[in-house]
C-alpha cells in the first residue's frame, strides 16, 4: 500500500503525522519506506542520522531515470523503517521536469521497483499542489489529509479534492481517499468542536476516529531523531498516532 499523506495547506502537522504513523507501523513489525518528497527535507532531517554525509537524494532518482532509488534509501532511527531522503534541490524538481511528456509518473516509476519490499509507503508532500504533489499522486494507492482543526481549516480543500479527481481521471484511476486526520486538536475550546463538526460534515466516515492533539512532546521529538513512541511513549501523541495506526490496518483491509 503506497499512502500519499498531502494538504497545500501549511501548518497542519503533516510532516509529524508522516513520521509517526511509519514509526507506528516499523514498531509493529511491518517493513515501511517513508518516501520524502518535500524539499524541506523535514521528515529526513528529523530521523535520519547526518543527513548531509549522503550525496544523492531523490531529486537525483527522479531526474535521472538510470539512477535506481535504492540508492537513496537509507536506514532511519527507527527499526523497520527506511527513508527515501530528500534535500533542499528538490526545489528544483518541478522547473526540470516542466515540458517532460512523463514528468508526473517518475515517482511512481521508481517505486515500482522497490514496492515488492514494503509493507507501507509512506510519502511526505510539500504544501503545494505542483507537480512533486501530482507524482505522489500518481504513485499512490490511497491518500490520507491531515487537516488542522482550526477556523480556517477547510480552506484550499475543494483545490485539493478536485485535483485528486483529475487525477483519478486521467492518471491513476485507483487511487482512493484513505482518511481525514484532525490534527492540532484543542479539545477544550468550542471553536475547535465547530470545526470538527464542519470536517465531518464534508468529509464523512473517512474521518479517522482518532484525533492528534496540540503536543510541545511532538513537536520536540524531532530535535532527538526520534518519533514520538521512544521520545516520549506515554504521552497523548504517542497514543493518538498509535491508534491512527490501527485505524490504518483496519482501513487497509477493506
Amino acid at each position: 500500500m503506497v499512502i500519499a499523506i498531502t494538504n497545500q495547506k501549511g501548518g497542519v502537522g503533516k510532516t509529524t503525522t508522516c513520521i509517526n504513523i511509519s514509526a507506528g507501523l516499523a514498531l509493529m513489525g511491518y517493513k515501511v519506506l517513508l518516501v520524502d518528497m518535500d524539499p524541506q527535507a523535514h521528515s529526513t532531517i528529523s530521523i535520519v542520522n547526518n543527513p548531509s554525509e549522503y550525496k544523492k537524494s531523490l531529486f537525483d532518482v527522479l531526474m535521472d531515470k538510470n539512477l535506481k532509488i535504492t540508492e537513496v534509501i537509507v536506514k532511519s532511527t527507527i527499526p523497520g523503517l527506511d527513508v527515501a531522503i530528500s534535500k533542499i534541490s528538490m526545489a528544483k524538481l518541478e522547473p526540470a521536469l516542466i515540458g517532460e511528456f512523463d514528468g508526473h509518473y517518475r515517482l511512481r516509476d521508481a517505486l515500482n521497483t522497490v514496492k515488492e519490499y514494503y509493507d507501507f509507503i509512506f510519502i511526505d508532500t510539500p504544501p503545494t499542489l505542483g507537480l512533486i504533489t501530482l507524482n505522489a499522486l500518481v504513485a499512490a494507492s490511497h491518500v490520507i489529509i491531515p487537516i488542522q482543526s482550526s477556523y480556517l481549516c477547510l480552506e484550499g480543500t475543494d483545490d485539493l479534492l478536485e485535483t485528486i479527481d483529475k487525477v483519478k481521471r486521467i492518471a491513476n484511476p485507483d487511487l482512493k481517499i484513505l482518511g481525514v486526520i484532525i490534527t492540532l486538536h484543542d479539545k477544550r475550546t468550542n471553536l475547535s468542536k465547530d470545526v470538527v463538526d464542519r470536517i465531518i460534515e464534508v468529509f464523512g466516515d473517512k474521518v479517522f476516529k482518532t484525533f492528534v492533539s496540540k503536543s510541545v512532546k511532538l513537536e520536540e521529538s524531532p530535535a532527538y531523531k526520534e518519533s514520538i513512541f521512544t521520545f516520549a511513549p506515554d504521552s497523548i501523541g504517542a497514543i493518538q498516532y498509535k491508534q491512527i495506526a490501527e485505524e490504518i490496518l483496519e482501513r487497509a483491509k477493506n
